[in-house]
Formats: structure tokens, sequence, C-alpha cells
């Protein structure tokens, strides 16, 4: 008999632990700061570029100000579900808000957004049904397709054609539900969702998009990918996270109230956890706020993302096919990019540093994402800092 715990000392965990040992481990950094442009690691100051604060929102004082409002008014937590005693009116509210705001009848509010992709699909995907997704989507969309009772397929990243072709040799007897990412977490690329609603509409499917790193972000008012495209009353359901631009912790989704009632009464990621507690909820209807008040922030960034797309391409990096803020730069091999990465903490930028299984082999890279707090005077440095580790390194 083998032992359970054997695996726990082989492979990743045994590779994590030599990193560890050797001094070049990445992830688990602690932050003795709060989330801005800047950060503090070890006592030193260091320019954040790792982050998904898109509207810088998390440390502005109105924002501070409503969680501190919220804990008055309502203490610190819930103590319970949604379904049983852990709704309050702010979540209510919070609801009513972002259902207005992307456009949909009604929104369901989950305590994470891990959560509310697990609980859509799972609930809705039934014995006879198929669930579709794109071959680069979320881990937590992967796991929902994985709870749920029916089929489950893939197709090519951002490929129709592929899609189209899933679709037709893989009927079913039930109904069919596309998901996809707005925004790709990795190489920060758009779905094609005009051509992915042009499919969905030829094969009868149902549409789903996840919005965490659109909403905030793509379309004129921040609505996300729908809007971005004008496609909002082609798409079914808009999932979307409070923990990027909306400075917290939580997702939603939002669509049909027939189909969201359904969900809120079905959905085990919502009826058996803790309801958000409402610092959380109060953060992000102040976050919803400033960012219908100040459209101005949206500019911004984008603003800061082109500087920093045609920065890199300049300097002769590989950003892959991003359109948003999130920028990759592709560099290869998985131990040249830890390598880049370290050289790049250690004189004062943090990013993220991305190898296989999240990436297709030999596809590792370092995901940098930006903000609209980012000072033109910060990004010139990071510019400067990665063409200077670039020659080093030889990737450049």
């Amino acid at each position: 008999m083998v032992d359970l715990f054997e695996k726990c000392s082989q492979g990743k965990s045994a590779r994590a632990q030599q990193a560890i040992d050797e001094g070049w481990y990445p992830y688990f950094i602690p932050i003795e700061s709060g989330a801005n442009s800047t950060v503090v690691i070890g006592g030193q100051k260091k320019i954040m570029i790792g982050s998904n604060n898109y509207l810088g929102l998390t440390q502005d004082e109105r924002v501070i100000q409503a969680a501190k409002d919220a804990i008055d008014k309502f203490g610190t937590g819930c103590t319970g579900s949604r379904f049983l005693n852990g709704t309050l009116t702010l979540h209510e509210e919070l609801e009513e808000r972002l259902a207005d705001f992307v456009g949909m009848e009604a929104a369901l509010v989950f305590s994470t957004g891990f959560q509310t992709n697990q609980g859509t699909i799972a609930t809705l995907v039934g014995r006879k049904d198929l669930v579709v997704g794109d071959a680069e989507n979320h881990a937590s969309i992967v796991d929902g397709t994985r709870l749920a009772f029916g089929r489950s397929l893939k197709y090519k990243h951002n490929d129709m054609e592929d899609l189209e072709q899933v679709l037709s040799r893989n009927g079913v007897s039930g109904g069919t539900l596309i998901v996809t990412d707005g925004v790709f977490s990795m190489g920060g690329d758009i779905v094609d969702l005009p051509g992915l609603v042009r499919v969905a509409e030829k094969y009868g499917a149902r549409v789903m998009v996840d919005d965490a790193h659109s909403v905030g972000v793509l379309g004129a008012t921040g609505a996300g990918t729908a809007e971005h495209f004008g496609l909002t009353d082609k798409v079914d359901l808009i999932m979307g996270t409070f923990s990027k631009s909306f400075a917290s912790l939580g997702g939603f989704i939002a669509g049909e109230e027939r189909v969201i009632h359904h969900i809120k009464h079905n959905a085990r990621a919502l009826i058996f956890s803790a309801s958000p507690p409402p610092a959380a909820v109060a953060t992000v209807i102040a976050c919803l706020d400033i960012l219908q008040k100040e459209p101005e922030r949206l500019e911004k960034l984008h603003n800061n993302a082109e500087k920093m797309k045609k920065g890199y391409t300049e300097l002769g990096f590989n950003t892959g096919e991003t359109e948003s803020p999130i920028i990759p730069i592709i560099i290869g091999e998985d131990e040249k990019a830890f390598g880049f990465w370290r050289m790049l903490y250690d004189n004062g930028v943090v990013c993220n540093p991305v190898v296989s299984p999240a990436v297709p082999p030999d596809g590792a890279l370092l995901r940098t994402s930006y903000m609209a707090t980012h000072s033109d005077e910060e990004l010139d440095i990071v510019l400067d800092t990665f063409e200077k580790v670039g020659k080093k390194l030889g990737v450049i």
C-alpha cells in the first residue's frame, strides 16, 4: 500500500521546495503595505505591475470610508449563507446596481468569483446538456464544468471555426452552454465575441461570458466585453468579480430574472457558503459609484496600457495578442522566466512569472498588468528596467 502523503514531496511540490531553498521562489510573497501602484516588500518599496487593481481603487479614501461605515452599521460579518440569515440590504442594493450596470434583468452576488463560475455552470448544465469552453478559460470555469453532470468539451483558443466543428459533431438531447473569458487572464487578448455569438445562434446555444478581467476595463462605461462589442442583448449570462477593478472580494452572475432565480435556489456554492461581509459589499458599491462618476479613469487605464504595449514592442519583447491592460512578456523557457522575474524583483519591479500548465509548455511568460493610477514616471522606470534585464539575459 502506498502512503497517501508520499506525493507531497514529489513533482511540483518538490520543485517548489527546491526554489525556496535556492532563493528564487516567486510565489506567496508577503506584502507589507496596501495594494497600490507601489508596494513595500521586505522593507523595500517596489513598483507593482502584477496586480489586477485596474482602476487603482484599493487605497481610495472614499472606498475605505465606505467599508468603515458598513462595519459601523452592520458589523464585521453576516454569520450565515445568503440563503438563510446572511442576506443584507447591502447585498440586494448591489445586485440591483450590477444588473443595471451590465444591462441585465437581475444579478446574484456570490462570496468569490471562483464560486460564481462553479455554482452557475454546475447548476445550469444537467445530465442531458453540453457545456463548451475555450481551451484557455480560467480554472474556475474548468472546475465548474467538472462539477456539472452534463458533458463538457473544449475548442481551440478563440477559434470560432473550431467551436463550430465541436458543436456540429456533438449533438445533445438537452441544451448547450458556451462559456468563455472576456479578457483572457494570461494573454490579455479579448474573445471574438461577434464570431462566438454567430456560432451560438446557429446552434441554439446559450452564451456565458466571464468578465472577471473585463468589468471596469472594457466598454464605454466599463460594463465589460458585451458592451465593448455592442452585443449585450446577444449574451445570456455575464459573470464578474470584485477582486480586481472593484477592490474587494466576491463575484456576481447577471442574466434573465428567471435564470438568476433558478441559480439562487439551486447553486450549492451559494447556498452552502458564508455570505460576503458588509465591508466587502460596501466597497464594491463605492467603486461602482466612482467608476460611473469618473469615466476618465478608464481613459487613463487604457492610455497606460497602450504606453506599455508600445514600449515593450519597441524594445523587442514578444507581447502576444494582448488588447488589454494585461500585457504578457513571453519568454519561453521556465528557468529563464524565473531568472528574469528575480532580476526585475531585485531591481524594484514586481510582476508574475507564469509557467505550464497555466500556459503551454515552453510558453513561460511574465504577466504584467497596469492600473489607472500608475504614473508616467513609474512606467518609464519599469520599461528601463525591462530593457536592462532583457538585454542582460539575451531576451531582446
